[in-house]
């Protein structure tokens, strides 16, 4: 029954929880994305790239939610007080719970460590990509106009109403260079578009032309003063486009590197670390012994002008020791970089399986949380789920913090809100499963009867006796 009545309110809650998360996006970055002419599926696309690490928060919330919520409805409707009167037991009701949580385990696992890191590298691309585009043309009375390569245009009065009619025109023309660059000038002028946008017509009216001409000589130049009524510019728009970069290409960190090349690089630094420490002691121990190095006895005798005899080996024995503890002091740096390094991506990877294993230990929690607060409505759901989720994922972040820092160990800072979480899973689970909530469960029997035991050492005094008048 349990089973039957998971599925709908989970992905209900996970749809809801999604669209939430949806609008905060959009309400955070949407100023970032208005104004620079996007196509609509890039802005599709960059929502989908970042539904990825909605999801990472939505499905365990949305699993806590409704399990919160389910049991707590069996509770309240007298129907787990029913089952339990005909003989079912909390473990035989709640196994499906348990299936599901695994499911939903292995899934998020798989996810967390293969789409996720991949769906944060393109996201992070395309916003780059994004970042260095160029705004839409928006021509602004009074502001200089520069996002075009070849053009700066300066117009200084535009009516509000007629927004295509301009007014004092300037329009500085560097397509032959700076050094020839071309001034024009207009009492007024004419905007209109082309080629679905991608082509400026500005007709100018009662203008000049200033510019500079090459003559035959190089080193003289030729000005020319023109002036016109009526002049036609065709400006490309092909600036504004947006690009895009290869979104497989560029550098990945531990947010946008799959797990098992993770695992890998921590592998390989690790092994560098050894190495690093091997060699540390190799030299520790020749630096202790002020023993010269074989390479360095022997440049030593073929450098020229020192004979084989004659040459100072005590300041032989200084450089050698200076040499050696550059490289111990070399050595240790590289094993604090490697070190902190292969921290920071450990710390990564038990992050991605503590989150996955969340959604178990979630529901596992909530089934008999559930049935002993007896509330099955939202609000008190809502209320102890987020509770819970907030308890979880603070924990989480403090203790992923600390590990960064070096504070705690990679696993203990990222599994630590899990054991809590499994712990008090436990807990709830013993109180529910053998009823010790109830009047005639065995604990509270046994706590009865050890208070109504007599005291075997009072019972053989002799009774008391009253006093003598």
């Amino acid at each position: 029954m349990t089973l039957r009545m998971l599925p709908a309110p989970f992905v209900g809650w996970l749809l809801v929880l999604m669209f939430l998360l949806v609008m905060q996006f959009l309400i955070k970055y949407l100023p970032q994305l208005v104004g620079k002419g996007l196509p609509v599926q890039v802005v599709v696309e960059l929502i989908a790239y970042n539904l990825a690490y909605m999801m990472v928060l939505a499905v365990p919330m949305a699993a806590l939610i409704t399990t919160l919520m389910t049991f707590g409805r069996l509770a309240e409707s007298n129907a787990w007080a029913v089952m339990k009167g005909s003989g079912v037991s909390f473990g035989q009701m709640v196994w499906p719970v348990y299936i599901v949580g695994i499911l939903l385990t292995a899934g998020m696992w798989y996810f967390n460590t293969e789409i996720h890191p991949e769906s944060n590298f393109r996201a992070r691309n395309l916003w780059q990509d994004i970042r260095t585009a160029k705004p839409g043309f928006d021509l602004q009375a009074g502001v200089l106009y520069d996002e075009l390569d070849e053009y700066r245009i300066l117009v200084r009065e535009i009516p509000p109403d007629r927004p295509n009619e301009l007014r004092n025109i300037t329009i500085y023309d560097y397509t032959d260079g700076s050094r020839y660059r071309t001034d024009i000038t207009a009492e007024e002028g004419l905007l209109e578009t082309s080629n679905n946008g991608r082509v400026l017509r500005l007709t100018l009216f009662r203008g000049e032309v200033h510019r500079r001409r090459p003559m035959s000589n190089d080193s003289v130049d030729r000005y020319e003063r023109l002036a016109f009524d009526r002049h036609l510019m065709r400006i490309s728009l092909d600036d504004l486009d947006f690009r895009r970069t290869d979104p497989t290409e560029g550098t990945r960190t531990d947010r946008t590197m799959r797990t098992r090349d993770m695992v890998t690089l921590v592998d390989s630094l690790k092994m560098e670390v050894a190495a690093k420490v091997l060699g540390i002691e190799q030299l520790m121990a020749r630096l202790g012994s002020g023993e010269p190095s074989r390479e360095q006895w022997k440049s030593a005798q073929l450098a020229p002008g020192i004979q084989t005899q004659g040459f100072d080996t005590h300041e032989l024995a200084r450089n050698s020791a200076r040499g050696m503890r550059a490289g111990i002091e070399s050595g240790r740096r590289t094993i604090t970089w490697a070190g902190e390094k292969a921290s920071r991506y450990e710390v990564e990877i038990h992050k991605k399986y503590s989150i996955a294993l969340a959604c178990l230990l979630f529901m596992a929690l909530a089934a008999p949380l559930g049935l002993s607060i007896r509330r099955g409505g939202l609000g008190t759901s809502a209320m102890v789920a987020m509770f819970i989720f907030m308890f979880h994922w603070i924990s989480l972040a403090n203790g992923e913090k600390f590990a960064d820092r070096g504070y705690m160990d990679p696993w203990l800072g990222m599994w630590l809100a899990d054991i809590v979480t499994g712990i008090l899973a436990l807990l709830v689970t013993v109180y529910v499963w053998f009823d010790l909530g109830a009047a005639q469960s065995p604990l509270r029997r046994l706590i009865y009867r050890l208070r109504r035991s007599p005291d075997p050492s009072a019972s053989s005094a002799p009774p008391p006796q009253a006093p003598s008048l």
